[in-house]
């Protein structure tokens, strides 16, 4: 099999992952943890710092774009597209950005990505809605970004470290 036909395989099951952990944490309600509406822990970004750590940005991106889409229509909610692609994509890039700093773990880098993924979807909620409200939901989103990044962060040290990368798995 070719690197490229390996490495769209690889992109293809990731985006599938992605998106499997993406409608099954809908179904956990962290509300009863954390009374705050929408709120989830964010397994779906365990695949997109695998695919920043293990294949390329550009193949994080179209992997997070391709979950975001095909989630959205899935769910029949295409508003939802505005929120998680624009948090989504605010989580990659900052994560992308932080993964070049050797000072900071997959740990700390995850918690920045919920951080960031929170910010965005309150910078598309102040868009819908036309105004500054939804920034007095940013605060304990935040806080909630340290518990479920550490979370995700922790299980995305054990994921890279433990799959191989597409060089080197055998066909």
């Amino acid at each position: 099999m070719s690197t490229s036909l390996r490495r769209l395989t690889r992109c293809a099951v990731l985006t599938a992952l992605a998106l499997a952990l993406s409608v099954a944490e809908g179904l956990v309600p962290l509300t009863i943890l954390f009374p705050l509406p929408g709120l989830r822990l964010g397994l779906a970004n365990l695949v997109t710092v695998y695919a920043l750590c293990r294949l390329s940005g550009r193949e994080a991106l179209l992997i997070l774009v391709a979950r975001c889409l095909l989630g959205s229509l899935l769910g029949g909610n295409l508003m939802a597209l505005a929120f998680s692609l624009t948090g989504g994509l605010l989580a990659l890039a900052v994560m992308a950005l932080l993964l070049r700093l050797s000072c900071l773990s997959l740990f700390g880098v995850s918690i920045a990505g919920a951080a960031a993924h929170n910010t965005g979807q309150i910078l598309a909620a102040m868009v819908v809605l036309g105004g500054k409200a939804p920034l007095v939901y940013l605060p304990p989103l935040l806080f909630c970004s340290l518990v479920t990044g550490a979370v995700t962060g922790g299980v995305s040290i054990l994921l890279v470290h433990r799959v191989p990368a597409l060089g080197d798995i055998k066909s």
